[in-house]
């Protein structure tokens, strides 16, 4: 019972700081700055939010399996890699919509101001990032509930294989088939519990950023 729930943890851990990575600066740069296809890429990056995980997962099988980048040697399916790159995807739009909204409300005066002085990289490190940090605490802190939570798309491309790839929800799933539905109790009230306060902790701080 123990191994699926450091598994989930270190998985979230892992696909929030490489959804962090990628979506601070973007998150920034779509808050920003306005260009032609802008809309049609902000869909995109928001399509794993309203997607069936399945057929996220299902996407990424094919980009990742044996006609995919598995015939370049690149062999994720069905590897803890896998699993970490699934709720990185799916974690994406909640990071990347939270922490854009807050960069958007950030006063324009003290933009403008600290660019006569900085460059760009100064005035999003030094100027934008504290001024937007409650927004984007909160937009970690909601990738991370969601990345934590991921089922459909881990299954479909890592699977279920205990001291492997078996998150705690695929335990939670696996313990019900099986019938023992007290230990499937016992880890669903402990993400259940975990997830409150990550969201009440989350909203402190989204209330904070406006």
């Amino acid at each position: 019972m123990i191994h699926p729930l450091v598994l989930s943890l270190e998985t979230a851990f892992i696909a929030t700081a490489f959804v962090v990575a990628a979506g601070l600066p973007l998150s920034y740069l779509f808050a920003r700055l306005s260009f032609r296809g802008k809309i049609i890429i902000e869909t995109i990056f928001s399509l794993p939010l309203i997607l069936p995980p399945s057929v996220v997962g299902y996407i990424l099988l094919l980009l990742l399996g044996k006609d995919g980048l598995g015939s370049l040697g690149i062999q994720w399916v069905f590897t803890w890699k896998a699993a970490v790159l699934a709720a990185a995807i799916v974690a994406f739009p909640l990071f990347f919509r939270t922490a854009k909204a807050s960069f958007e409300n950030l006063d324009d005066n003290i933009i403008d101001a600290a660019r006569l002085d900085g460059s760009s990289w100064n005035i999003f490190y030094r100027v934008s990032i504290p001024l937007a940090k409650h927004g984007v605490m909160a937009a970690i802190m909601l990738s991370f509930l969601r990345a934590i939570g991921e089922f459909g798309a881990t299954l479909m491309i890592a699977g279920n294989i205990p001291g492997v790839t078996q998150t705690a929800p695929l335990a939670i799933y696996d313990h019900v088939l099986l019938g023992d539905e007290q230990t499937a109790l016992v880890l669903s009230l402990f993400l259940a519990l975990f997830s409150f306060v990550m969201l009440a902790i989350s909203s402190i701080f989204a209330k904070k950023s406006i």
